[in-house]
């Protein structure tokens, strides 16, 4: 069988890529696995560094970059958004206020699911929204687990501290008061995907009038558990 795309530097990728799925590798032996030239299979496996489809592990050996747990994840989603719905209007139900869902992208979170209030004051924000990765309980729940270069690249100007973030990671939820919105309080908890790799946030968002300035000692035990019962969908949809 031909295995070649005819599209050569693609295919070339490919063997890297492939070579890296048994595990960490040498730049010699990636040239081994892959019969490549030295020089091509460098200048490859530093092209896909740079995109993240490889990484360097502490001994600097090749690995699997983070960005194919990324796509993996947005190939996903339909199966994160089905799973969401139901356990969102549970989690409004049984806080009264409006619950969504969060998945980052680039430097912003979108709202890819939500659960709004029926009647009342809510803080709407539909689905489709784009928020900032600056402000707010699900930007913290978002970062606080990141690679260590990428966190500190998204504390420049965040309302949040690097300290904030330990204590996040700590607790399993973060909360946050008028840190996005003057006004609005907020709880978010982590969903996690198959490898333990934090996917989404799931929040509970309202008026500071009725969460109050500690919103977590409220609401923090029932996003937690809605987070858990989806990251559990997950693991055994993709299991």
């Amino acid at each position: 069988m031909d295995n070649s795309s005819g599209v050569g530097v693609l295919d070339k990728a490919a063997l890297v890529l492939g070579a890296l799925e048994s595990g960490p590798a040498t730049l010699a032996q990636l040239v081994a696995a892959t019969k490549l030239a030295r020089p091509t299979a460098h200048r490859l496996a530093v092209a896909l560094e740079f995109h993240r489809f490889v990484a360097r592990d502490m001994q600097g050996r090749f690995v699997l970059g983070p960005r194919l747990g990324e796509l993996a994840s947005s190939a996903g989603e339909d199966r994160l958004l089905a799973a969401a719905s139901p356990i969102l209007k549970v989690l409004r139900d049984h806080t009264g206020e409006s619950a969504q869902l969060y998945r980052r992208q680039g430097d912003h979170r979108i709202c890819v699911a939500a659960a709004e209030r029926p009647m009342g004051l809510r803080d709407s924000i539909p689905v489709g929204a784009t928020l900032s990765m600056l402000a707010g309980s699900a930007a913290q729940i978002l970062l606080a687990w990141e690679e260590p270069d990428r966190l500190h690249r998204g504390l420049h100007g965040a309302s949040f501290t690097a300290t904030v973030l330990s204590a996040v990671r700590r607790r399993g939820f973060s909360q946050s008061v008028g840190e996005r919105e003057p006004g609005v309080a907020s709880v978010s908890a982590p969903v996690r995907g198959p490898s333990g790799r934090v996917i989404a946030a799931v929040s509970v968002s309202g008026p500071i009038e009725r969460m109050g300035r500690q919103p977590a000692r409220l609401h923090a035990q029932a996003v937690v558990a809605a987070a858990n019962r989806l990251s559990q969908v997950m693991q055994r949809t993709e299991a």
